[in-house]
């Protein structure tokens, strides 16, 4: 008796169904096994991420997806999306690089957000790590005398006043910050402590999971080979090290903060203004204006004060930034004309600054813009 189509389509279900359930068990499988690959890298002393191993494993199985008809591009995002899971997975299992371990590690600043984050690595890969925060007393000088590591993690308005303040640290002991600006920090750091000194900028909020493919900043400062541990901490942990001097850090800062945060902040609250109906623009928006959207909404998602603190630090690109406002008026008035022909001249003359960087990043976004639209109607 042949089957109606419903029946058909029912039983291709139940299948689609069973296979779900086989891939579920196999993705639990997977994830026993990073887990045992966790202890031997900690063992072996190796970090969690390596780039070349997950490269490599990445190009073999897009190849094999290609023999069996599948998508590669389909089996590559699965794979990072499972391979992210793992890291997730191994974070608690990452070994000490320090050669004295059983040495406290102080993070100043330790119960705010991004402080409690690295308190929670520092206690999870084995050290002594003490918390020192606003109204807290500084350990004994028995403990701070065999200290190996101080982090400064406090609002950047505050952090040159705190260093400033430190008590007298040991000489081999290693003064980090982990501010977003570099250059006042840093030469604080550097003022108050004979030792060791290096300038960290985490690229990453508090919110992470694990450290794995995350980039931190590193501003050299004094000693390098003293504070090499640290840095070997940080990669073990799965984190990206980019090393640049001081100032080039708060260029590049610079505008990555007073321009972005604040075109940012000036769109929302012009939109807060103007009270537009964000329900409203949700339900129309294309998949990369939703996200824009979500980042401008994701600024005030955040604390005000660190915000404002952030813009208020960059006050030497105020020339630019008036600039900036002066080229608005300007294609203000391009647009109040309905000159054409001056558009495309500008879009043209910004299109040849960014070169091939466009098709870059064209590329790169197209997963981001996938994924907006994967959550758009979940």
């Amino acid at each position: 008796m042949n089957k109606t189509p419903q029946e058909k389509l029912d039983e291709l279900r139940q299948s689609i169904d069973s296979t779900d359930e086989e891939l579920i068990r196999l993705l639990a499988k997977r994830e026993a096994l990073t887990a045992e690959v966790g202890d031997v890298k900690k063992a072996l002393r190796q970090p969690l991420y390596v780039p070349e191993r997950e490269n490599k494993m990445i190009q073999a199985r897009k190849k094999r997806a290609i023999e069996l008809g599948v998508s590669e591009d389909f089996v590559e995002d699965i794979l990072r999306r499972v391979i992210r899971n793992s890291y997730q997975t191994q974070t608690g299992q990452a070994s000490q690089t320090s050669s004295t371990p059983e040495r406290p590690v102080i993070v100043v600043g330790g119960k705010g957000a991004l402080g409690a984050k690295f308190v929670e690595f520092f206690q999870q890969t084995g050290y002594r790590t003490i918390i020192v925060d606003k109204g807290d007393a500084w350990p004994d000088d028995e403990a701070l005398n065999h200290t190996q590591l101080v982090v400064i993690s406090v609002p950047i308005n505050q952090t040159e006043t705190v260093i400033a303040s430190l008590p007298k640290l040991p000489d081999d002991c290693v003064l980090a910050d982990i501010t977003s600006t570099k250059e006042g920090p840093l030469n604080a750091m550097l003022s108050v402590h004979a030792g060791p000194v290096v300038g960290l900028h985490p690229m990453f909020g508090p919110t992470i999971k694990t450290f794995a493919k995350q980039l931190i900043v590193v501003t050299p400062g004094r000693r390098p080979e003293e504070y090499q541990w640290l840095m070997e901490q940080l990669s073990n942990w799965g984190a990206h090290l980019y090393q640049t001097d001081a100032e080039a850090h708060d260029e590049a800062m610079g505008w990555v903060q007073a321009f972005r945060h604040l075109s940012t902040f000036v769109y929302g609250l012009h939109m807060a203004k103007e009270n537009v109906d964000i329900e409203n623009l949700l339900n129309v928006s294309s998949p990369i204006y939703r996200m824009e959207l979500m980042m401008v909404g994701r600024l005030f998602a955040q604390n005000p004060e660190l915000y404002a603190d952030i813009m208020l630090s960059h006050g030497e690109r105020t020339e630019s930034i008036s600039r900036y406002l002066n080229l608005f008026s300007e294609l203000l008035k391009v647009l109040k004309e309905g000159n054409k022909d001056e558009l495309i001249h500008l879009y043209s003359e910004a299109q040849t600054y960014f070169g091939d960087f466009s098709q870059q990043f064209l590329k790169e976004s197209e997963a981001l813009v996938q994924l907006a639209d994967d959550q758009r109607f979940k």
